[in-house]
């Protein structure tokens, strides 16, 4: 029997009654039974013929747990918006649903993305005293999780008095797959201070965490617990710390736990394949290739991407060739391996050749060669890209958004961005730096500001180090009042808990020297214990040349040269100096010194794109 709609009343229901009579005895046993009648098909017609029925006399008379929304187990998922909407209805006209009816409901709303029918089943859920049961409350989290609104999640995650382990999974696993590491990861550890006790989904969780944060030392605490606990043998745990030790970049590690594990699945062997080969051990991903059981093409995909990350593209090339089937995740291994060689010429031969042999193009791939494409500022190629991507439907992606934003950005069409930013129906955190980055990059200092507030009023997302990064180069760039730049500085540190690093603080060399103070930007190198680092001390230098002080540009190429191998920059910004104080000898000095040591001034290039071709 198909459903196509609406709520199950047992007072609704005219045949077979005696089966019926005897559910209406106990509520789980109607549950049951009644999915028991739907999968044999003994109920007669359609339950979408009731939704315009007028109640009948005595239908106000029913028990508390008459309300069954059945077609939640069976076809809820078509339509579920229409049947959320018809039990809200049917649910004031009467009386308030039992436990399990709200759970499945709001189940409903969250799998079909229906902010509007969960909020009402939120209301209902308080009306009807619901929230102190603890299934209901958490299937709320879940659907407040998917709508991706955090800040509604934990505030619901607060209210409740006493959370179990689901409760708990349900933000951390949500923050893991929202991206949100660092917040999941907060999540875990709050766990472990608890007298909740973690279970196997808590701890694949924070290690997914760990792996997509390459947190090496948190990921062995975290193996050394689920040893104690016995779980590290398990399969799924297993599979977690392979993949983790994988992306931390210890291949010996994660070779013991796929030794150590019980029972190999072929994601134990797919997660030590690929944690070989991306870590450039081709020869052992190889042998663990061999001694698979019976391999699959992600197998071959784990040795593909291996070697596309080491640069051997001929070879990358070959085993692309040699596969019978390639899907998309082949083709975007050897793509990626040209983009990131700087070898966008080859990544669009390859992506033409994907696109004639009929090969579904994925989000990423249009992200990748998107980027290629934005590093050669090749606008033609990425109109065309762009029309593809709408063509396939892509358009709307956050990740092809975001590879889209910059694009433009990066070829100077940053008004061409704007509608594409502002088309994105679920934007995240990428797609704003994306477009803020653009704006620093095209001398929108204004828009810069002004997107940067905006985002500060979202409640589920918070500036990172990039979006400081981009604003304070905004500043450097566009002549911004230096207390304006130093009090979003200091914000960064202060009020989101952002630790400078060594960009923030050249950005902020950058605006000190424009403003004269190269003082107080020397004193800040210090302050901030980046006096270890050449490049702060090439950005002072630099400052320097736009006040024309000597004193602090003596010290600071003297310190650049000391550090940093990479001495042409130093040796010309400093002979230039001399010259435009009239201390010739010195400049003569310095460039005898650039021939002594064979030190030659690195010629720049540029590329200039015409139709599609590029020069």
């Amino acid at each position: 029997m198909a459903l196509e709609g609406g709520c199950i009343y047992l007072s609704q229901l005219k045949a077979p009654t005696k089966e019926v009579e005897s559910l209406k005895k106990d509520c789980r046993v109607t549950q049951r039974r009644l999915k028991a009648l739907l999968a044999s098909g003994t109920l007669p017609g359609k339950v979408g013929a009731w939704e315009n029925e007028t109640p009948h006399e005595g239908h106000h008379g029913r028990g508390k747990g008459d309300v069954f929304p059945m077609w939640l187990e069976d076809d809820g998922m078509d339509g579920g918006r229409r049947h959320a909407k018809v039990f809200c209805n049917e649910a004031r006209k009467f009386h308030k649903p039992n436990s399990f009816a709200l759970v499945n409901l709001i189940g409903v709303a969250s799998d079909q993305s229906c902010s509007s029918s969960g909020q009402q089943l939120h209301g209902c859920v308080l009306r009807s005293g619901y929230f102190s049961h603890i299934h209901v409350s958490t299937s709320l989290i879940k659907f407040y999780v998917k709508m991706q609104s955090f800040s509604d999640a934990q505030k619901l995650f607060v209210e409740i008095p006493e959370p179990n382990v689901v409760t708990w999974n349900t933000m951390i696993s949500g923050y893991v797959h929202a991206g949100h590491f660092r917040n999941a990861l907060s999540f875990f550890i709050s766990l472990e201070r608890s007298h909740v006790f973690a279970d196997e989904f808590s701890f694949t969780s924070a290690l997914s965490a760990c792996s997509q944060l390459s947190l090496f030392k948190l990921g062995s605490s975290i193996h050394c617990k689920t040893v104690k606990l016995g779980m590290a043998n398990g399969t799924v745990v297993a599979n977690c710390l392979i993949d983790m030790y994988g992306k931390c970049d210890s291949v010996e590690h994660a070779v013991s736990v796929f030794y150590e594990s019980i029972d190999k699945d072929v994601i134990s062997w797919n997660s030590v394949i690929a944690a070989s080969a991306n870590n450039g051990h081709i020869g052992l991903a190889y042998k663990f290739l061999q001694l698979m059981p019976n391999p699959d093409i992600v197998s071959y995909n784990g040795l593909l991407n291996g070697i596309a990350q080491v640069g051997n593209m001929g070879d990358a090339v070959q085993v692309l060739s040699s596969l019978p089937s390639p899907n998309s995740s082949s083709w975007n291994s050897v793509i990626t391996g040209f983009v990131n060689r700087k070898r966008a010429r080859e990544a669009l031969d390859m992506f033409c050749k994907m696109h004639s042999r009929n090969v579904e193009m994925d989000e990423f791939t249009y992200s990748i060669i998107l980027d290629g494409i934005a590093g050669l500022s090749a606008l033609t190629w990425g109109m065309l890209i762009h029309c593809c991507a709408i063509k396939c439907g892509l358009d709307a992606s956050v990740v092809v958004g975001s590879a889209l934003i910059d694009m433009y950005s990066k070829c100077g069409q940053v008004k061409d961005a704007e509608p594409v930013f502002l088309a994105l129906p679920n934007k995240n955190l990428v797609s704003w730096n994306a477009m803020i980055s653009g704006y620093a990059c095209n001398g929108g200092s204004a828009q810069v500001i002004h997107l940067f507030e905006l985002l500060k009023m979202d409640r589920d997302m918070h500036p990172d180090c990039i979006t400081f990064l981009n604003l304070l180069s905004a500043c450097s760039h566009n002549q911004i009042p230096l207390e304006v730049a130093i009090r979003y500085f200091e914000s960064m540190i202060h009020e989101y808990k952002i630790a400078p690093s060594v960009e923030h603080c050249c950005s902020m060399i950058r605006l000190m020297g424009q403003k004269g103070e190269l003082w107080r930007a020397e004193r800040m190198i210090h302050e901030l214990g980046f006096e270890s680092f050449g490049v702060v001390w090439r950005a002072l230098l630099g400052a320097c040349g736009t006040k024309a002080d000597l004193q602090v540009a003596e010290t600071a190429a003297a310190k650049a040269i000391e550090l940093e191998s990479d001495e042409d920059y130093v040796y010309v910004m400093m002979s230039n100096m001399y010259a435009s104080f009239g201390r010739w000898e010195d400049a003569n000095v310095t460039r005898s010194l650039m021939s002594t040591k064979r030190v030659r001034k690195e010629a720049g290039s540029s590329l200039i794109a015409t139709d599609v071709a590029l020069f």
